[in-house]
């Protein structure tokens, strides 16, 4: 079994018919014939913020979808350090190394509270080989994923440490309200974005001086965006 700290919580059977995110989610496009052939349970658990869901070089038994909060992947550098390689979100998979690799290449963390479903392997497996519909689903999510990581780098690992930020910022804005933002911890952020905490401090308070955004909560996590054309120049 998946190894979960002690403030998450295992809360049963999923209901993958009845998912509020089913049209986003991997069984999005399953009949009930595919639903039929799933015969090992799909857990549904809880994750406290900070709780890690699996580990680096982990034996990999499942497969995540998120159904809400956020999830961020970490990997460690030869010389020790952690990077931030990815931030999930409701609909995004986890875990997807497992369909290849008998290990997962990376912790997966919660950002927030979370709630995930685990899917077994033997069940993906099965989908995959016996549902059309499943295996494309899987190419789509891989797809995402990987265009996501690439972006990811792209955006986030270079230019100068404004640009950085403001590439985080526009990239953390919320689906519901594009005006919205959440933000991390200062540490978090640095590991996101290959800077100094001191630096990302200096440059999302530089963005609030200069009225590109504004803090909602204080804590440093909420902010609405002011100024979209101008933090996309950025």
């Amino acid at each position: 079994m998946i190894s979960i700290q002690t403030e998450s919580a295992w809360k049963g059977t999923s209901d993958c018919r009845n998912c509020a995110i089913r049209d986003t989610a991997l069984f999005a496009d399953l009949t009930e014939a595919d639903f039929q052939q799933i015969h090992a349970p799909i857990d549904d658990l809880a994750l406290r913020a900070n709780a890690t869901l699996y580990a680096e070089s982990q034996p990999a038994l499942g497969v995540f979808t998120l159904r809400s909060g956020m999830l961020k992947l970490v990997r460690s550098t030869p010389d020790g350090r952690q990077r931030i390689v990815r931030v999930l979100r409701a609909g995004d998979v986890a875990g997807l190394e497992a369909l290849a690799s008998a290990h997962y290449n990376c912790d997966a963390v919660a950002l927030t509270d979370a709630s995930v479903c685990r899917i077994p392997l033997s069940v993906m497996h099965h989908l995959a080989a016996n549902s059309p519909r499943m295996h494309k689903r899987l190419m789509e999510k891989w797809q995402h994923a990987l265009k996501e990581a690439d972006d990811w780098l792209a955006d986030l690992n270079f230019g100068s440490a404004r640009q950085r930020v403001a590439h985080l910022v526009l990239k953390m804005r919320s689906p519901d309200d594009m005006t919205h933002c959440t933000l991390f911890a200062r540490e978090d952020m640095g590991a996101m974005l290959d800077l100094k905490l001191e630096t990302v401090s200096r440059e999302v308070s530089a963005l609030v001086r200069d009225q590109l955004i504004a803090p909602l909560d204080k804590q440093g996590r909420s902010y609405r965006i002011l100024n979209l054309a101008q933090l996309q120049a950025v």
